[in-house]
Order: structure tokens, then sequence, then C-alpha cells
């Protein structure tokens, strides 16, 4: 197998300690396709997904992709970015793609109730399946699925536990 194939197979992964929790960071080829917290509970399912829909491993080493993707997350908890500009690479059905794109459209520093987002995604009655696409995202904070609140403006289920989701949203008002 020569070099090229074998990067072609293989979800380049490493580990990022940000200020409310532990991420694994994953990049296949020239794009990002994972930023998960490692202590989710959906973590199986989306390592899964990945896996078996690029047909690749994960391997701990780093990437150009993994390293601009750290110094821009870095950026963002310091304060000094609203937006990333890492390509990134949904792994997913038609659907949940749709939805993981329309996350992005969420302006910083807001939030949008799971209903508002279902009538954003242009599925207005299917408010559970956007919130399920919602919840097995793969690419936390830049595609960013801790803007999306209960109904009544509450925090509601997030993939790194609510106080992640409280500390990323009260980051972005600041």
């Amino acid at each position: 197998m020569n070099i090229q194939e074998k990067s072609v197979h293989e979800i380049c992964t490493n580990l990022y300690d940000s200020p409310c929790g532990e991420l694994i960071i994953g990049s296949y080829g020239d794009k990002l396709c994972l930023c998960n917290w490692t202590h989710s509970k959906r973590r199986d399912v989306i390592d899964r997904r990945l896996k078996t829909s690029l047909e690749a491993r994960y391997v701990d080493t780093s990437s150009d992709i993994i390293q601009e993707t750290v110094r821009q997350l870095d950026e963002y908890f310091a304060g000094k970015r609203i937006e990333f500009d890492v390509p990134l690479l949904f792994a997913g059905t038609e659907f949940q793609r749709r939805v993981w794109h329309k996350l992005m459209e969420i302006q910083w520093g807001t939030t949008v109730s799971y209903g508002e987002f279902a009538r954003m995604v242009g599925s207005p009655t299917a408010v559970r399946a956007v919130a399920a696409a919602n919840g097995v995202n793969a690419i936390s904070i830049l595609v960013p699925c801790h803007r999306v609140v209960g109904s009544d403006g509450s925090l509601t289920g997030y993939g790194g536990g609510l106080e992640a989701k409280r500390f990323l949203l009260d980051l972005e008002r600041k």
C-alpha cells in the first residue's frame, strides 16, 4: 500500500483540551470530519458512522487540518474568533447534512429553539428528526449545535454536557 492510499483510509485524530472539556479532533484527507466531546454519550454512534461512511480507521497522528483547527479553536476560546474557515467533511445522510449546514447559519451569540430551527431547515413538523440530527453532529463548536435551545430558552441536551453548552453560549455572549 503506498502512502497516498494509506492516508485516504485513515482519519487522523488528536485530543484537544478545551476550557470546557476534552475534544477529539479528526481529519480525513484535507478536511475536518470530527470535533467531538470525548465523553459524549453519542460518541460511539458518531465514531461508528464516520468509520463506516469513510471506510476508514482512527489513527492518532496530526495533520495540517488538525493543526489549523486547534489554532482556530484557541482563537475562539480566547474571544478572538467568531467564525471558522476550516474545510469540513460531513459524513451522514442527506437530511443530516442539510441540518448541519443550516446550523452554521445561526449567528454568533444567538440561540434558536428546536422548533425555530426545524422551520429554518424547512421541516417545521419534524422537530424530533431535526433534534436527532443535531444531536449526532460530529463537528461540535465549528458547527454550532450548542446554539439550539428549548422553546423556553432553557438549555437542553448537548454532547459535551449542559455545563459545556452554557460555557460556549456565555463565551459567545461576551
